[in-house]
């Protein structure tokens, strides 16, 4: 289950192309909002997928039967580059638990990188819908790890996974690793190419240093 919603005419193409415009992306609170926005919308997508159940609701003039989410979702979130996403997530699903982890890549003098994984700050996911945020989706590796360090605490019913951007390679990598009858992947974009140090392209660049600010790489 791979959902493209830049493939279709809407709003989110707007969000989408400034946080890709080297011009708009410069403004770093424009950049989180448009990230806001974009988590904002695939909640939307996402919650006509989630279960519901009738609820009386009583207003100053009589009783309302309405259709309300049976079980809210667990939103895990990748630090530091996901958490504007998140919130935009967290906006619509406002009473989620959430979870916090710690994946990033550990440059190595020969140009290759490995992830690591230092902390996960994560709520009981057993028979919950679990929803994993990461904006960049590139070689997939961080979030197959994440995935599956996730699974240590419980077993969820199902898991959408969210990318703003995600590379061709990337996509297919989590159809090979993981069991896509039990996930299903978000994305704004699709694109075809990585560069050597794995960075997707076009893309947008570094998506942390871009809501954040640069970081000091350490030797």
């Amino acid at each position: 289950m791979v959902n493209n919603l830049g493939k279709n005419n809407s709003i989110f193409n707007q969000f989408l192309s400034e946080i890709r415009n080297h011009k708009t992306q410069t403004d770093r609170a424009r950049f989180r909002r448009n990230m806001e926005r974009l988590g904002e919308i695939f909640s939307y997508e996402i919650s006509k997928t989630l279960e519901y159940e009738p609820q009386e609701i009583v207003s100053p003039l009589g009783v309302s039967e309405m259709m309300l989410i049976k079980d809210q979702p667990i939103l895990a979130t990748i630090l530091r580059a996901g958490l504007p996403l998140h919130q935009g997530v967290l906006n619509y699903f406002e009473y989620a638990d959430n979870a916090f982890i710690s994946a990033y890549r550990r440059h190595h003098k020969n140009g290759k990188f490995d992830i690591a994984l230092e902390y996960i700050s994560c709520p009981s996911i057993e028979n919950k819908t679990l929803i994993i945020i990461d904006p960049m989706l590139a070689t997939g590796s961080s979030l197959e790890i994440t995935y599956k360090s996730l699974l240590q605490y419980g077993n969820p019913k199902h898991t959408h996974i969210i990318a703003a951007i995600a590379s061709q390679e990337g996509v297919d990598f989590l159809k090979r690793k993981l069991n896509m009858n039990r996930v299903s992947l978000w994305v704004g974009a699709i694109d075809d190419e990585l560069t050597a140090q794995s960075y997707i392209v076009p893309g947008l660049g570094d998506a942390g240093d871009l809501a954040y600010g640069e970081k000091r790489e350490l030797d």
